[in-house]
């Protein structure tokens, strides 16, 4: 028989000893959308269910963007109170709208855990585009963007990049009755630097169990990591790649663009070209053209001859003041001639106007004024 030796010197037999019960543990439910299919299944054999009811429920969340475990009406009811036990769906939620006179929609974005981000719907004449953030923030300082100001609180997980991508499609179906053609990962952080969830997120977004769009409408926007660029080829990506070059020689793009120091041009080049190669996909590269700063013809030329180094096009972006006025619109009349030269030599150019400037939705105006944004939150939350 066992015996225990006690604090006071007498011992107790084991059958003696009283059993304490702790209190239990308050139970800490996740958020299902974490779960891979096989994890999900594999809880539901646990729960002594039917392995096709992980499913219906995967259905629910990524082809339905189900946000309440209550919209699953093909399970019954003890399952989705089971559900609601033991799991979360951490959705967004609208928090504002903002709508510009030429039709645009500006939607901030509040997160389970409190931060808002935003994202834009982009209408014209032949695509429905939604613009969408990827971080809370952004660590990369780039002297003209308004969220560049702002401090990286964190990455988005792909189910919150995901959700902004449904709210908005379902704003184009309301509000214009034209599905969502296009996304853009050009909203708020930088892509690449949630390397993950960012092609979990697409992974969701085109694959047939989720809204089934193609690779080949979505474009990912970085400001230039060389080994991550490299990385998109060796994994074989099959969306868009665009680069924010916004000048073509080195001492330029690092007076307005930090992450130049470490990502030169010539590393750039050299990651794009592999890109091309992995993916026979032509990247496109992004250059907002600054009054007095990238608008000459000396500029033009710098951009010609990157252009030449790369297999790529270039979109010619007017650029959007934001508060602190550092950098100014350059004038029509040097845009055109920029342009002008650019195709005399050959190179592919596009020219994007502006749009949702005056609800500072335009390109680098986001979280612009995203204190109105916190402050309609503070009120709903109040």
């Amino acid at each position: 028989m066992q015996m225990y030796m006690d604090g006071s010197g007498f011992t107790t037999k084991a059958s003696e000893l009283l059993i304490v019960s702790l209190p239990a543990m308050p139970h800490t439910r996740i958020d299902i959308r974490t779960l891979s299919p096989e994890a999900l299944e594999s809880w539901f054999t646990e729960q002594g269910q039917q392995r096709f009811r992980a499913k219906q429920v995967y259905e629910w969340l990524w082809k339905k963007s189900a946000h309440a475990f209550a919209e699953m009406t093909n399970l019954s009811k003890e399952l989705r109170a089971t559900l609601e036990e033991s799991f979360v769906i951490q959705g967004i939620q609208v928090a504002s709208i903002q709508k510009s006179t030429d039709r645009t929609i500006k939607t901030a974005f509040k997160l389970h855990d409190g931060p808002v981000v935003e994202g834009v719907l982009i209408p014209t004449s032949s695509r429905m585009t939604a613009c969408i953030s990827s971080q809370i923030g952004c660590s990369l300082t780039c002297k003209f963007c308004a969220t560049g100001k702002l401090k990286l609180l964190r990455n988005l997980d792909a189910a919150e990049i995901y959700d902004q991508v449904v709210a908005i499609r379902r704003q184009s179906e309301e509000n214009y009755n034209i599905p969502l053609s296009n996304i853009v990962y050009m909203g708020m952080g930088e892509p690449l630097l949630n390397y993950k969830n960012v092609l979990g997120s697409i992974e969701k977004i085109t694959s047939p169990e989720g809204l089934g769009m193609s690779p080949q409408r979505i474009t990912v926007s970085t400001a230039g990591i060389s080994k991550m660029i490299r990385k998109l080829g060796d994994d074989e990506v099959k969306f868009n790649l665009a680069l924010s070059l916004h000048a073509a020689n080195d001492e330029k793009r690092s007076k307005i663009m930090p992450i130049n120091d470490t990502n030169t041009l010539d590393a750039l080049a050299e990651s794009l070209q592999y890109f091309y190669d992995k993916t026979g996909t032509r990247p496109t590269l992004e250059y907002i053209i600054f009054r007095d700063f990238n608008d000459s013809l000396d500029d033009a030329r710098d951009l010609a001859a990157f252009v030449k180094r790369v297999p790529s096009k270039v979109n010619i972006i007017e650029y959007n003041p934001i508060d602190d006025g550092e950098f100014q619109r350059a004038s029509d009349e040097q845009l055109n001639r920029f342009t002008a030269f650019l195709e005399q030599k050959g190179v592919i150019v596009n020219v994007r106007r502006s749009r949702g400037r005056d609800i500072d939705a335009a390109c680098g105006q986001l979280a612009n004024k995203n204190i109105s944004a916190e402050n309609v939150l503070k009120k709903a939350d109040a």
